[in-house]
């Protein structure tokens, strides 16, 4: 199995090296073996991204570097030069929690034939990795769960690349929902085949354009619900309500 794994980033000198590292740190298995396939889209950063990736620019099978229309833009053309079996992205100023991730994905998808592997994500401490904000536990999907409020964290999510080539890619027209927008897409409206992995896959860093201020909710909550809207469906004011209320056990579980 080939994995591929695709970082965009945009004057991201901070925090970049800590993500490549972590991919490029991952360990096969004897029984999960894969091959690892790095992309790195770059929208032509100024502050240094690139001297910052430079140590493992042999191990970067792809660089990309031009300017983009935005971070969906970005991650459209990582999966387009992806050749892998399965594709997965890792934000900048993300990290994989450990040298085991792909193994255990892999096996996953090995042993369960899924179209889809996915895992539980943790919010840390921007400077202090090791400083739990909030646990994001994915759990089991069950069908209609969208409705309920449930989503998948989506850099702990896996996908065949096949996918993205039956259903498409990421939206232009939504600024902070694309990723809620293709997981509704791809999971609610189509069915994709889930395989859960109840494990930590991710360390995101606190923050987030959807999390930053009052007017970013707002927006963020339109957006969901357009998201249902272009697929279709005309979602109830429980539905966009249960999303944002599901995230709040997840303060609950922090330390």
């Amino acid at each position: 199995m080939r994995i591929s794994v695709v970082t965009v980033c945009y004057n991201a000198a901070t925090t970049v090296a800590d993500a490549a590292q972590s991919v490029l740190g991952q360990v096969p298995h004897p029984d999960a073996p894969f091959d690892l396939e790095y992309i790195v889209v770059d929208g032509g950063s100024t502050d240094g991204t690139l001297d910052a990736l430079a140590p493992f620019r042999d191990r970067i099978a792809t660089l990309i570097s031009e300017p983009d229309h935005g971070l969906y833009d970005a991650m459209n053309k990582g999966i387009k030069a992806a050749t892998g079996d399965v594709v997965a992205i890792l934000n900048a100023d993300d990290v994989y929690a450990s040298t085991d991730v792909l193994a255990h994905v892999a096996a996953t998808f090995h042993e369960t034939g899924a179209e889809a592997v996915y895992g539980d994500l943790h919010y840390v401490d921007a400077d202090d990795l090791t400083q739990v904000l909030r646990r994001w536990r994915s759990g089991a999907y069950r069908p209609g769960a969208f409705r309920r409020g449930w989503m998948p964290p989506h850099p702990a999510l896996f996908v065949t690349r096949s996918c993205y080539e039956r259903w498409g890619l990421f939206t232009l027209s939504l600024r902070s929902a694309a990723d809620y927008e293709l997981m509704l897409r791809f999971i609610h409206r189509h069915g994709m085949s889930l395989a859960y992995l109840p494990e930590t896959l991710v360390l995101m860093r606190a923050g987030g354009v959807s999390n930053a201020s009052l007017n970013h909710h707002i927006r963020a909550h339109r957006e969901d619900w357009k998201a249902w809207r272009m697929n279709g469906y005309h979602p109830s004011p429980l539905t966009l309500l249960a999303k944002p209320l599901r995230k709040l056990p997840q303060f609950l579980s922090r330390g």
